[in-house]
């Protein structure tokens, strides 16, 4: 078995102090709210490497899901109530606790960006920073698994807390 080691770039500053009430996804944000804007505080070590990502609109933020409970190769996920391999859902009970949202930028100021539409946690450390590009990012779909059937509930649900480190 390989084991890896990241350190974080940086900390996210969100409005949301818990995962209960938090959007499941990015899409699932309240775009019209004033509270939806979080930053990410990029540590001093890493800000160079900000130069010109304030030219792009969208941005993918990997991170790790600090209060995820223990991994699981089954869940029960969200717009669903049957038992999923992990894999083929979002569910943070992973064996690396990585998430990965695509959020608007809005600003940057100093080592801050400022950002909506997304789905993260105060507190919650960035592991990376990659600009989206829909013309490398977008594909056409023409199948979403078990999700077809349930993804018109995205925008009524949100972390009820089920994921929670105990």
């Amino acid at each position: 078995m390989y084991y890896v080691a990241y350190k974080a770039i940086g900390i996210v500053h969100s409005p949301y102090l818990t995962p209960e009430g938090t959007p499941i996804q990015p899409a699932a944000s309240r775009e019209d709210l004033n509270d939806d804007l979080a930053s990410i505080e990029i540590f001093h070590e890493f800000s160079r490497g900000l130069k010109d990502l304030d030219g792009f609109s969208h941005i993918y933020v990997l991170f790790h899901m600090h209060l995820a409970k223990k991994e699981s190769l089954l869940v029960t996920p969200f717009l669903d109530n049957h038992l999923r391999g992990v894999f083929a859902t979002r569910s943070p009970e992973r064996p690396n606790p990585i998430g990965l949202s695509v959020v608007r930028l809005e600003k940057i100021e100093d080592n801050y960006l400022y950002f909506r539409n997304h789905d993260m946690i105060d507190c919650t450390p960035v592991l990376d920073i990659k600009p989206y590009v829909p013309s490398f990012d977008m594909f056409k779909v023409n199948k979403s698994g078990w999700l077809e059937k349930n993804i018109h509930k995205l925008s009524d649900i949100t972390d009820d807390g089920r994921f929670k480190q105990k």
